[in-house]
C-alpha cells in the first residue's frame, strides 16, 4: 500500500492542493483511498466535506495531533498532508511511514531557501530510507525571472522534478466543490493534465 506524503515546511505553497489532486489521480484509477490532514488548518479535511457524493470517493485518514493511526484494512492507496514547520518527532513519526515524499515548491527566494534546508534534513533523515523524495513546482509562470531562478536551483539538487504547476483558477475554482482535475472532462484541463503527466508515472512506478 503505497504512502504518498505532501511535505514542505514553508506554508503557502500550496500543499493542500497538490495532496488533493493526488487523492484525485488515485481515485481516477479506480484504487480505495485515504486522505489524511495532520495540518491544524485540515484544509484537506475541509474539501473532502465538500466533495459531492457523485465523485469517485475518497476516504478520510483520521488522524490528530499526537498520533498517525495506521489506515484500515481495504485501503489501498494513501495519501497524507502535512503542516508547516514539520519537525523532529512527528516528521521522523510521517518519514517511517511514507513511500514517497513530494516537495511542492514555489518560485521564491524563501520558499528556495527553505526548501533546501528540509531537503537536507530528510536525505540526512534515517527514517526516510525507503521513501523515494521529489519536487513538483507550484505556480510556476514560465516568463518569469523567479521562474528562472528555480530552474537553476532545482537542476543542482540532485533530487527528481517531477513537473511544473503552472499558475491557474482551474484549481481553486475546482477545489471550491471538493473536485480535482481528475474529476471533470479532460478538455475543460487539458494544459494541466499534461503538467501532471510525469508525477503521474513516478507514483505509478
Amino acid at each position: 500500500m503505497p504512502i504518498v506524503v505532501v511535505a514542505n515546511p514553508k506554508g503557502g505553497v500550496g500543499k493542500s492542493t497538490l495532496s488533493t489532486n493526488i487523492a484525485g489521480y488515485f481515485a481516477s484509477c479506480g484504487h480505495a483511498v485515504m486522505l489524511g490532514d495532520v495540518d491544524r488548518q485540515q484544509s484537506s479535511r475541509l474539501w473532502l466535506g465538500l466533495r459531492p457524493p457523485a465523485a469517485r470517493p475518497i476516504a478520510t485518514w483520521e488522524t490528530d495531533a499526537a498520533n498517525i493511526a495506521k489506515p484500515p484494512k481495504g485501503t489501498t492507496h494513501v495519501v497524507l498532508d502535512t503542516p508547516a514547520g514539520l519537525h523532529g518527532k512527528r516528521l521522523n513519526e510521517v518519514m517511517k511511514m511514507a513511500d514517497h515524499i513530494v516537495v511542492p515548491l514555489q518560485p521564491s527566494v524563501f520558499d528556495i531557501f527553505a526548501t533546501r534546508a528540509f531537503l537536507d534534513d530528510l536525505v540526512q533523515n534515517k527514517h526516510a530510507g525507503k521513501a523515494r523524495i521529489g519536487l513538483i513546482g507550484m505556480r510556476v509562470d514560465a516568463r518569469t525571472i523567479a521562474s528562472g531562478h528555480l530552474h537553476e536551483f532545482v537542476d543542482m539538487l540532485g533530487v527528481p522534478v517531477l513537473g511544473y504547476l503552472r499558475d491557474t483558477q482551474n484549481y481553486i475554482h475546482l477545489t471550491a466543490r471538493g473536485l480535482t482535475l481528475f474529476d471533470v472532462a479532460p478538455s475543460r484541463v487539458e494544459k494541466d493534465l499534461a503538467q501532471w503527466q510525469g508525477l503521474c508515472h513516478w507514483l505509478d512506478t
